[in-house]
């Protein structure tokens, strides 16, 4: 568990784990509505470099970005409805070897999508957010001790 009072917390968290990610990871963002899910998404690509304005893909399902050749694609599936809609946008040709992908909502589409390598819970408290970060594989452990070490 990590308590961050201001948005610059999450911000600042998000970045320090995507500069520890290897090119291929998948990560879950996991809370309710107003967590924080596209702020960590935001410090996440922020922390690669990224400059311009991150924008919840909650309409569109997701996002892509190359940056520092990297390929990372950020998704929302807030307005699924189920998640067999998945297969109309073709999501199993976004998991390949060297993407991030940044998932919110991924309840909506569990049926169809591989492990998570970390899994981001946000949760919302009377002042500030309470992350739990928890590893879904091998590599998300390993992940687990880099955080871990940069406290």
């Amino acid at each position: 568990m990590k308590f961050l009072y201001h948005e610059e917390d999450i911000l600042a968290f998000a970045a320090q784990i995507a500069n520890i990610v290897d090119a291929r990871t998948i990560i879950f963002l996991q809370g309710p509505l107003g967590a924080g899910k596209t702020t960590f998404a935001r410090g996440f690509l922020r922390g690669l470099g990224f400059k311009d304005k991150v924008k919840s893909p909650t309409y569109t399902l997701v996002e892509s970005y190359d940056i520092a050749g990297r390929k990372i694609f950020h998704f929302d599936f807030y307005r699924l409805n189920r998640a067999e809609e998945l297969r109309d946008i073709g999501i199993e040709e976004y998991f390949f070897s060297n993407a991030i992908c940044l998932i919110e909502w991924p309840e909506k589409g569990f049926s169809l999508l591989p492990a998570a390598d970390l899994i981001v819970d946000i949760a919302i408290k009377e002042v500030g957010r309470e992350l739990a970060v928890t590893a879904g594989s091998s590599y998300g452990e390993a992940v687990m001790k880099s955080i871990t070490r940069c406290k």
